[in-house]
C-alpha cells in the first residue's frame, strides 16, 4: 500500500476538499485525484462522493479512516528508530564495575538530556561486528590485539590509561606494602581467570608476562568478581591485578588490599571505537566529553604493549 496515497486520503479527509489538500500537501489537486483514486483500485471500494461543499467520506472510507491514521503513526514511528539523534545512543562496555562504565556514568551526569543504551559486549570481534553493523554507536576495547589491525571503516581514540593495581588478603606476603615495584612481583602466583585466549585483554597480559617474567594463572574456571575476591581474601599464596578505576565491594572481613603498581606502573589503555559514518550526533559529544574529562597517556613511567603504542 503506498503510504503518501493514504498520507493523501487522510490529508482530504481533514481539509474536506481535494483543493485545500493538494494546498496542504503543496502539491496540484490532479496529484491529489490520481492519487486517491489509486488507493481506492487498490482497496476495491470508493472512499469519497463529491458532495456541493467538497469530498465526503463514504462508509468504506469512514471504516478505513483510523486504519490509514494508524498506519501514518507507525510509518513515523518506524523513520524516527533510525532517524539520527532520535534513538538512544548505544555504547559497548566490557563490565559494568570497570573504568569504562565509570567513563559513561561521568558521560550522563555530564549530559542528562542524552538518552543512552549501555550494553556489554564479550571481545573486540563481537564489537567491531557489531560496530560495522550499526547494532551498537560505540565501544570501549584496548584498541585490537596484535596481529589484528581494526577495519579501515572503525576509527579509535585512545582516551584512559588505567593503572593496574596489585589485589592481596591479608596474609600474603606483599600485602603491608605501601607500593610495589613490577619486579618484586616476579615469583608471586598471580591469579586471573577470568583471562580468555584470544581477547584483546589476554593479549596484554601475555604481553606483561613476557616483559616482565611473572606469572600470571588463569585455571580454573571463573566464577565472577565475588568468588575472586572471596578466593584472594582467603588464599595467602594468590594475589590478582585489577584497575584503579575498577569499583568492587567485599565484605569488611575480607581485609583486601589495594597496593599501586610502580617502577614502571602498567596501565591498561582504554580506547573508544566507532564507524568513520556513523551520523548520531550524540557520539561527537561523547567524544568531546572523554577529549576533556579523561587523562592523556603515554606518561613517564608507565608501560602498555607495543602492538598499543602502534595504533
Amino acid at each position: 500500500m503506498d503510504l503518501e496515497a493514504v498520507r493523501t486520503f487522510v490529508a482530504v479527509t481533514e481539509a474536506g476538499q481535494f483543493r485545500q489538500a493538494a494546498a496542504d500537501l503543496s502539491i496540484t489537486q490532479q496529484a491529489v485525484s490520481k492519487r486517491v483514486a489509486a488507493l481506492e483500485r487498490d482497496l476495491g471500494v470508493r472512499l469519497f462522493t463529491r458532495a456541493p461543499r467538497g469530498a465526503e467520506l463514504t462508509i468504506d472510507g469512514r471504516a478505513f479512516l483510523p486504519h490509514a491514521r494508524e498506519l501514518l503513526r507507525v510509518a513515523e514511528r518506524a523513520r524516527a528508530s533510525v532517524r539520527p539523534g532520535s534513538r538512544p545512543l548505544r555504547v559497548d562496555v566490557i563490565t559494568s564495575r570497570s573504568a569504562q562504565s565509570g567513563l559513561m556514568r561521568d558521560f550522563h551526569r555530564a549530559h542528562p538530556g542524552i538518552e543512552l543504551d549501555v550494553m556489554m559486549l564479550f571481545d573486540i570481534e563481537t564489537a567491531v561486528t557489531a560496530i560495522r553493523s550499526g547494532a551498537i554507536d560505540a565501544s570501549f576495547r584496548a584498541v585490537a590485539a596484535p596481529g589484528r589491525p581494526l577495519p579501515e571503516d572503525i576509527v579509535s581514540v585512545r582516551v584512559l590509561d588505567e593503572p593496574l593495581q596489585l589485589l592481596t588478603g591479608p596474609a600474603h606476603a606483599l600485602a603491608d606494602a605501601r607500593s610495589v615495584t613490577v619486579a618484586q612481583l616476579a615469583g608471586h602466583r598471580i591469579w586471573m581467570p577470568g583471562l580468555t585466549p584470544g581477547t584483546e585483554w589476554a593479549a596484554y597480559y601475555d604481553d606483561l608476562v613476557a616483559e616482565f617474567g611473572l606469572t600470571i594463572e588463569a585455571t580454573g574456571p571463573n566464577f565472577g568478581s565475588d568468588a575472586l575476591l572471596d578466593t584472594i581474601a582467603d588464599t595467602p599464596a594468590l594475589a590478582t591485578f585489577m584497575g584503579e578505576h575498577s569499583r568492587l565491594i567485599w565484605p569488611a572481613g575480607h581485609g583486601l588490599r589495594r597496593i599501586p603498581v610502580t617502577g614502571p606502573t602498567p596501565v591498561y589503555p582504554h580506547s573508544l571505537l566507532w564507524h568513520r559514518d556513523n551520523p548520531h550526533p550524540a557520539l561527537a559529544t561523547l567524544r568531546a566529553h572523554l577529549a576533556t574529562a579523561t587523562a592523556g597517556h603515554g606518561a613517564a613511567g608507565t608501560w602498555v604493549p607495543d602492538w598499543v603504542l602502534a595504533h
